[in-house]
């Protein structure tokens, strides 16, 4: 790439002049416009700056020369280099950035001055793939660029829906929405697929397969739209190139930046936050904030405050061993074990029995997409003293799991700890289970809805949209006053993808992914589910907390007291 776009101002007034004074001479000698269509031809920000336009309708004037921006200059290069060398890239943005012009700008470049190339652009359906008229749509953007050039500059080209070809040198882009398998069985340069966190979960994941073998390099560009979807996992990969475009990056967005605590700001985002109607538009507008762009259950600000105040590492971890029945035979340590431990086992590997203890559950299918979660909790005083977490243990070997930490947690009663599952799925198998083992301190199914809360002889918690929504605002406001204490820092930080999901449920956002083809997405196991049912559990014994001695004043306690306190300051330098 040559540095000829050093020699285009960028000042609006100054480019135009200097556009101007390029189609002029071009214009009058056919060697001058062969020469600049060259410079063209090599130097991609050249061509940008003198020829390219982009659309804006909120100005007086909507037809815009596209003037490059540093992030833009440095993406641009950055997607040619990816290109030709074969790597996906990830673009994560805010919105008005201009990625999607940079993106089909490199597309239209390579298409221009290269040979025998092919390139695919994707969007969510065919309107926002190519609709005369439609600004939104991606091959509306480059017929705007063809349309502000001057004809010695165009290639003879082919035109029609969903394609365009180079006739001059035959390389070519087409179009496809996401209601099929898109590209499957094709082969391409490149491709695009754009706002792609807004596909459907089933199309964002069938186009992330589908796309695989169909070329080196595909460019996925979207603002986020929460923590479930193709979009999200792809942030996680560390073996993806990725671009994060937030609006700090943009000189006229970022005038007058200042900071927020951690937070940037400016005038210009705090005029755009007042027209937000809602933090989680904030989020996934500006902030590129996968978690909070979800309609999050979890007030964020309570979970940083518990977090802050009741983590600790776990002070065991391990593994449980038991027998066929579910009786206990020992603990071994281990620095990978699935069981941690916020409580001290005696020196016989016996739990305290001067105390209740209770369980909540929550199963996957062991198929390693989700995690299968057991809680335990010390009724006496709400902590929670134990966590088991694993993607690859089965519904029926989770069952004696709990039957024996049930057991082990036997408490003041020596019936063992009181247990409660989510029942549908393969909680069935769960079920089974425990029952088979001869386990009775459980959960039956009540009738939430009556009075009189009548129990069944239905084992198990099933989840009904309202029961569900109670037992997450009972856990949350648990969390909330101190009535239940969660050391664990991963469990913290799954209830941020605790949403309210557009069916109206309350989920985990992860479990409305589609990869785990055997139906685990149904009663998608992590560790919120399994807290807020032990919290369930644990509710019907209440929490004894420490009562704060009252000395009357003017009594000898009291004197005794102040005296005391006196030496201690005195000691210790206070005074």
């Amino acid at each position: 790439m040559s540095d000829l776009h050093s020699t285009v101002p960028k000042d609006m007034a100054d480019n135009l002049a200097f556009r101007s004074s390029l189609l002029q001479s071009a214009a009058a000698k056919r060697e001058v416009a062969s020469d600049i269509w060259t410079a063209c031809k090599r130097d991609l920000l050249f061509y940008v700056n003198a020829f390219g336009w982009t659309y804006d309708p909120r100005r007086e004037n909507g037809s815009i020369p596209f003037l490059t921006y540093p992030f833009q200059d440095e993406l641009m290069l950055d997607l040619v280099d990816c290109i030709q060398s074969g790597k996906d890239v990830l673009v994560t943005k805010s919105r008005d950035m201009g990625a999607s012009w940079c993106i089909l700008t490199v597309f239209e470049w390579m298409w221009h001055f290269r040979p025998d190339l092919s390139f695919l652009l994707v969007s969510r359906n065919e309107d926002y793939v190519d609709k005369p008229g439609n600004p939104k749509s991606l091959f509306w953007k480059i017929d705007f660029l063809h349309k502000n050039q001057p004809k010695w500059l165009l290639p003879n080209m082919t035109r029609t829906k969903l394609r365009l070809t180079n006739d001059d040198n035959g390389s070519n882009i087409d179009g496809e929405s996401t209601t099929g398998d898109v590209a499957r069985g094709d082969r391409r340069t490149a491709i695009a697929l754009d706002e792609y966190a807004a596909f459907e979960l089933d199309s964002s994941y069938r186009a992330l397969s589908s796309t695989r073998d169909a070329t080196n390099c595909r460019i996925f560009n979207s603002t986020p739209a929460g923590t479930s979807g193709a979009f999200f996992d792809l942030t996680r990969l560390d073996d993806i190139k990725k671009w994060r475009l937030h609006w700090t990056l943009h000189p006229e967005k970022a005038l007058g930046l200042y900071m927020d605590g951690k937070k940037a700001r400016s005038p210009w985002y705090d005029e755009q936050c007042k027209r937000c109607a809602h933090p989680q538009e904030i989020a996934q507008e500006l902030d590129i904030d996968f978690a909070a762009s979800d309609y999050q259950f979890f007030d964020p600000a309570e979970l940083n405050k518990h977090n802050n105040m009741h983590v600790i590492p776990a002070y065991l971890r391990g593994e449980l061993e038991f027998d066929d029945r579910g009786k206990v035979t020992g603990f071994t340590a281990s620095p990978n074990g699935r069981l941690q431990l916020w409580i001290h086992p005696d020196a016989q590997n016996q739990m305290p029995s001067d105390r209740r203890f209770a369980i909540g559950v929550d199963i996957a299918t062991g198929t390693g997409a989700s995690n299968s979660v057991i809680s335990v909790g010390d009724c006496r005083t709400g902590e929670k003293v134990a966590e088991f977490c694993d993607p690859r243990t089965r519904p029926d070997q989770l069952g004696r799991y709990a039957v024996a930490l049930a057991n082990w947690f036997k408490g003041s009663d020596n019936i063992g700890a009181f247990l409660i599952w989510e029942a549908p799925g393969p909680g069935r198998n769960f079920g089974d289970v425990v029952l088979e083992l001869g386990y009775r301190n459980i959960y039956y199914r009540t009738n939430e809805a009556s009075r009189s809360k009548k129990q069944t002889d239905i084992p198990g918690w099933w989840p009904t949209k309202d029961e569900k929504r109670s037992v997450y605002g009972e856990y949350r406001r648990a969390l909330s006053n101190g009535t239940f204490i969660n050391r664990s820092r991963p469990a913290l930080d799954e209830c941020r993808e605790i949403i309210y999901a557009a069916t109206g449920w309350i989920t985990h956002s992860r479990s409305l992914s589609k990869l785990d083809p055997s139906g685990a997405n149904e009663n998608h196991g992590d560790r919120p589910t399994a807290d807020a049912l032990l919290c369930k559990a644990m509710s019907r014994f209440p929490v004894v907390k420490k009562q704060t001695e009252v000395i009357p004043e003017d009594s000898f306690l009291h004197r005794r007291k102040l005296i005391h306190d006196r030496k201690t300051k005195a000691k210790t330098g206070q005074w």
